[in-house]
């Protein structure tokens, strides 16, 4: 079922499948998408007994679009309302892209507030932009300029960006389908949180991590180099990276029998 749930004056959109089962996976969703993107995993797991929780991020999907909020501090507040409104506690936060990295921040500024196992995919994560002192991730005129195709032809930087995210060959029809999620979000708050990008970085909150973490990232990334994974791999204690090797940016879809069977052995663990 769908309903809102109210985060410092914006409303949040949230979907919750199997709300009466006991084992929970929050999922946060990758830019510029919503929490469709979990299609895959929201049509198995829930057969296998899982709760699945989805949250469109502030400004993209179904939730509210206000200009301001696309902070990684207010994107992690947003994630702890959620949590506090459903009462979770004892659950696997699972982020995908900038969902991960909103997530990295959550374990830090909310210490991992219900949080028992971390899976971290395709996180953008500490940095998604090479620094003086981070030579990993991508150029920052790479983001700059989605930043400007944004302002300049929206539609047409989402079909560039959808043609980058998967490895495995996808129909026509899903592509439009990848395109149209993308669509549904505010062209301010998707140039925002690249802007983030640029802005943010995470090193203190990886820290922070203190609890089991699978770290999913497909070997042909061109959104997020899989040198990330690497450099997640060893910032975190007690974390556990799988390289997909059939899979680019998007593993839950790319390899998603073994993206699933992974992710329910993880949390049965």
């Amino acid at each position: 079922m769908g309903f809102y749930v109210k985060a410092k004056n914006v409303n949040i959109y949230v979907e919750d499948l199997n709300p009466e089962c006991k084992k929970t996976i929050l999922f946060l969703h990758g830019w510029p998408a919503n929490l469709n993107l979990f299609e895959y995993q929201f049509d198995k797991l829930p057969q296998l007994g899982y709760r699945c929780i989805g949250i469109d991020t502030r400004g993209f999907g179904k939730s509210d679009k206000p200009f301001y909020g696309y902070d990684y501090n207010t994107l992690s507040d947003d994630v702890r309302a959620v949590v506090e409104a459903l009462g979770l506690r004892d659950f696997t936060l699972a982020g995908h892209s900038t969902g991960g990295a909103i997530a990295v921040r959550y374990m830090g500024r909310h210490k991992g507030y219900g949080v028992s196992k971390l899976v971290l995919i395709a996180a953008a994560a500490p940095s998604l932009i090479k620094r003086p002192n981070f030579p990993y991730g991508i150029d920052e005129k790479t983001v700059l300029q989605m930043i400007e195709d944004t302002y300049n032809d929206r539609p047409q930087m989402l079909r560039n960006f959808g043609d980058r995210f998967f490895f495995q060959h996808t129909s026509q029809a899903f592509s439009d389908w990848f395109f149209q999620l993308g669509l549904q979000a505010a062209g301010w708050a998707t140039a925002a949180i690249a802007r983030t990008w640029i802005n943010e970085v995470l090193f203190a909150d990886m820290g922070a991590i203190n609890v089991p973490t699978l770290i999913i990232h497909g070997i042909h990334d061109k959104v997020v180099p899989f040198q990330l994974a690497e450099v997640q791999h060893r910032m975190i204690r007690n974390s556990m990276l799988v390289p997909f090797k059939y899979s680019g940016h998007g593993s839950f879809y790319d390899e998603k029998d073994e993206f699933n069977g992974l992710l329910v052995r993880f949390t049965e663990r």
